[in-house]
């Protein structure tokens, strides 16, 4: 790793709108309770789950299960996918999040989010269709973080409607985590002493429809 400690900052002051809407939370939603925010501080986060959701701005996670701060321990990337374990001593975000919720927090569940109108998905589908040729590119992080979807592409490009084509991709991306989270060995023992459930959802954004990944029949049905 090269040396930025003399590495210029351009950080500015936040724009006008988001700090209005600071002043605002803090006035009421933080004075309102305030007795619960120093619980929290004091006593430490305990989520009930983890959730590995895709960095969209679309994608509200708490929203979806109206959960109140404290209650999630989220990580978000691009496209929602976990990396098969690799102790390489390279750096690793998603798996050291992992690592954390599950040796640390103990948390009893982790949801692999996905959802419709994924970008990561739709970038992946069009480099291995070679029409995003700066996703092949080495230096593009997107692209190298997507190769990890690429079989997908193989798997799924004979279904002739290309919405139905992304679906499947996307709902593709939550199996394939899934699959690799049970790679780390710590994972893989928690769910095996029955002390961590996996789930995998994708919900689509324009209805709000939430799937879950039956395992045993091997395909996503609504949920509720």
């Amino acid at each position: 790793m090269s040396d930025t400690e003399n590495t210029p900052v351009p950080a500015r002051p936040l724009p006008s709108y988001l700090v209005s809407r600071y002043q605002g939370w803090k006035a009421t939603t933080h004075k309102d309770n305030a007795v619960w925010y120093r619980r929290l501080a004091v006593e430490g986060q305990t989520p009930r789950a983890m959730v590995i959701s895709c960095c969209d701005s679309r994608v509200h996670v708490t929203s979806i299960f109206g959960a109140d701060q404290g209650e999630f321990f989220i990580h978000r990337n691009i496209a929602n996918l976990v990396p098969p374990y690799k102790p390489d001593g390279d750096l690793h975000g998603t798996s050291a999040a992992i690592e954390y919720a599950v040796t640390a927090l103990r948390v009893p569940h982790v949801i692999v989010l996905g959802h419709s109108n994924c970008g990561g998905v739709r970038g992946c589908h069009d480099m291995c269709a070679g029409n995003a040729p700066a996703l092949e590119e080495k230096s593009s992080f997107v692209g190298r973080w997507m190769d990890l979807l690429r079989p997908s592409y193989g798997k799924r490009n004979g279904i002739e409607d290309e919405t139905d084509r992304l679906r499947a991709m996307e709902q593709d991306a939550v199996i394939l985590s899934l699959r690799h989270l049970m790679t780390f060995p710590y994972v893989a023992e928690a769910v095996e002493k029955g002390e961590l459930s996996l789930h995998g959802l994708w919900t689509d954004i324009s209805d709000g429809t939430l799937e879950y990944y039956d395992a045993k029949e091997d395909k996503f049905a609504i949920v509720g």
